[in-house]
């Protein structure tokens, strides 16, 4: 009898170990279960309301295009947007949301360096050599870059590579020869590392088909880019006339620190924008990018959006 009552009370016990593993595995699921939910509903309200300030952002920059004949530093677009509270009053869940926008005509276009029948274009590919230089960067990424986006297979004399560089490596991959969606594309280049493209990335731009590049916005860089003989104190100067309200004549600021050809290229409007916002709804943080086109008549529309979340 005391061994059967023994028995009892062991299985009694490996009876209630097992319903409580149970119970604590069920309670565990349905509270990852219900975070999922959250997060995921967060996640989808965030997206929301970075779409509703794309909105927004579409509306003042169409407005700009009615107020202002230029597009300068000075502008209200070119402010950062205030960080600003999400929720309800007395609600628990707390958020915020805040971001800025960027005229990306203000940066060299890496499509520029091939014209409309995919050859290269000589004179972009000889200015952003010239950017390359004032980077610091070596110079023989100008021909990589447009070997890359080519259409043509052949490698360029000096410094090009095509399939037969890359189809080398581990892993093999080929060159796109075609026109770049994101200079991030950039970093499958021969000899392409992250410090280099951590210090070409604020002055670069990938944009669909040839643009100007608005010298009201441009980084120095890129202006000292516009002509071989443009030095550092030629630039400071440019910078210090522009401030944030713009030029108030391009011929009068370039005319001696550029050749005519150059010169009637330069422009003090813009028609690409990037908006950058960031929405924190609880613990979700997301982050929304949004190329953004503007029209003749001010009509502004996203044609390309990338979300990335932390």
């Amino acid at each position: 009898m005391r061994q059967q009552r023994g028995v009892a009370l062991i299985t009694a016990i490996l009876i209630m170990a097992l319903i409580t593993t149970l119970t604590f595995n069920l309670e565990w699921d349905n509270s990852l279960d219900l975070r999922r939910t959250y997060v995921s509903m967060y996640r989808e309200e965030a997206i929301q309301a970075a779409l509703g300030a794309e909105s927004w952002v579409r509306i003042l920059l169409q407005q700009d295009s009615s107020d202002s004949e230029t597009d300068h530093l000075g502008e209200i677009w070119a402010s950062d947007l205030p960080v600003l509270p999400l929720g309800a009053e007395g609600d628990t869940i707390q958020g915020e949301i805040y971001g800025q926008i960027e005229d990306l005509q203000g940066r060299f276009n890496i499509n520029n360096l091939i014209d409309e029948q995919g050859e290269v274009d000589q004179e972009s590919l000889e200015q952003f050599t010239r950017l390359l230089a004032a980077l610091g960067i070596d110079v023989r990424f100008a021909g990589i870059a447009a070997d890359w986006i080519d259409a043509n297979r052949e490698a360029g004399f000096p410094d090009g590579a095509e399939d037969s560089i890359y189809t080398g490596l581990v892993p093999p991959y080929r060159t796109a020869n075609q026109i770049l969606s994101s200079t991030s594309e950039l970093a499958a280049l021969e000899g392409m590392d992250k410090a280099t493209m951590d210090a070409l990335l604020p002055h670069i731009v990938a944009l669909p088909g040839r643009t100007g590049i608005n010298v009201n916005t441009a980084t120095g860089p890129v202006l000292q880019s516009l002509d071989e003989n443009m030095t550092v104190a030629d630039v400071e100067g440019l910078l210090a006339e522009r401030e944030e309200q713009g030029f108030a004549d391009l011929g009068n600021s370039f005319s001696s620190l550029v050749t005519p050809d150059v010169l009637n290229q330069l422009e003090d409007t813009s028609d690409f924008f990037q908006l950058k916002v960031i929405v924190r709804v609880d613990t979700v943080r997301i982050t929304l990018f949004s190329l953004l086109e503007r029209g003749p008549q001010g009509d502004t529309t996203p044609i390309l959006r990338s979300l990335g979340t932390t």
